[in-house]
């Protein structure tokens, strides 16, 4: 990759700016996963994005032998299960045996919240805490096995906890970004924390795609409407991972495009409009007045109304 597209870690530690991400709409292996991998590394991505969850690992380090790429020439991220708060060590070395691999890049604590094996939610207080799974996380890169580690879905109220007891700051917070769910204060507040933000689904699953305003900015630049997402995301100093198993937009996702101060601010304010502002993930349930995997939109520190999302 480019070193223009390589972003600095705050361990020091370079992250590429542009990944392919692994969550395929459904959990489990497949060759569709083993094949995006070899065409996106043969393409020249060099970051791979993919959780214990999705349940495909294994897919993804046949992926990476296939394509004859040397595994160090590759960052690959992984993320812990909610379900295994409570056993972090073993749980990345499940995830590890599955990849082929002795580490991966980056590890992230893919929820805040704890789940039993059941699929129940602890309550914020209960053991293993966010401190505690914490802990386990940065005992992993004493080891070499997580080179780095991070979050996942952490608002600016969670950050705020764990960062009353964390000895490591995470590397990177993901959450869900795009125009329609730009997370301005969330990423503004991770630049003065040392935290990058890598957006997963950065072109909101393809539902701006028939948007007049990004179809004027990308006709304007010859480009489609998710190369515009994609160069907006890095614009303001984000990681993207879009996904695509298809080869030509694996391709038309590396081409990125200058988009001017003026396009930048019109992508910005999108969410403005009505109606735009809102999640496009199905994660959300009606269920506690509003909640994802148990915990209510309060305990996860976002201000929201089902069918928007505005995290604090």
């Amino acid at each position: 990759m480019n070193d223009a597209l390589l972003y600095k870690l705050n361990n020091g530690l370079s992250i590429p700016a542009l990944g392919v991400g692994c969550w395929m709409g459904q959990v489990g292996e497949s060759d569709q996963v083993r094949q995006m991998i070899v065409w996106a590394l043969e393409l020249g991505y060099r970051h791979i994005d993919t959780a214990s969850n999705y349940g495909n690992e294994e897919s993804v380090g046949k992926g990476l032998r296939d394509s004859g790429v040397d595994r160090a020439e590759v960052f690959i991220t992984t993320k812990l299960a909610s379900e295994d708060h409570g056993r972090v060590s073993a749980a990345l070395d499940e995830s590890l045996v599955k990849l082929g691999t002795s580490y991966v890049d980056l590890f992230l604590m893919h929820w805040p919240q704890a789940l039993t094996k059941t699929g129940e939610a602890l309550p914020p207080d209960a053991s293993p805490t966010i401190a505690e799974t914490w802990r386990e996380m940065e005992i992993l890169v004493e080891t070499g096995k997580a080179k780095s580690i991070g979050v996942s879905n952490f608002s600016i109220k969670l950050l705020d906890k764990l960062l009353e007891s964390a000895r490591i700051i995470p590397a990177i917070n993901q959450v869900e970004a795009h125009p329609c769910l730009p997370q301005h204060s969330l990423l503004e507040y991770c630049r003065h924390k040392g935290l990058l933000l890598t957006a997963y689904s950065p072109v909101a699953k393809n539902k701006l795609s028939g948007n007049d305003v990004l179809g004027e900015i990308a006709a304007k630049h010859n480009a489609t409407v998710a190369q515009v997402l994609l160069s907006w995301g890095i614009g303001r100093s984000t990681i993207v991972i879009p996904k695509s198993a298809n080869l030509e937009r694996l391709k038309e996702n590396l081409t990125l495009i200058s988009l001017s101060p003026e396009e930048m601010r019109i992508i910005n304010e999108l969410h403005k409009e009505e109606g735009m502002h809102h999640s496009v993930c199905g994660f959300h349930s009606a269920a506690l007045g509003g909640s994802c995997f148990g915990w209510t939109y309060e305990q996860l520190g976002w201000e929201m109304a089902l069918g928007g999302v505005v995290p604090r």
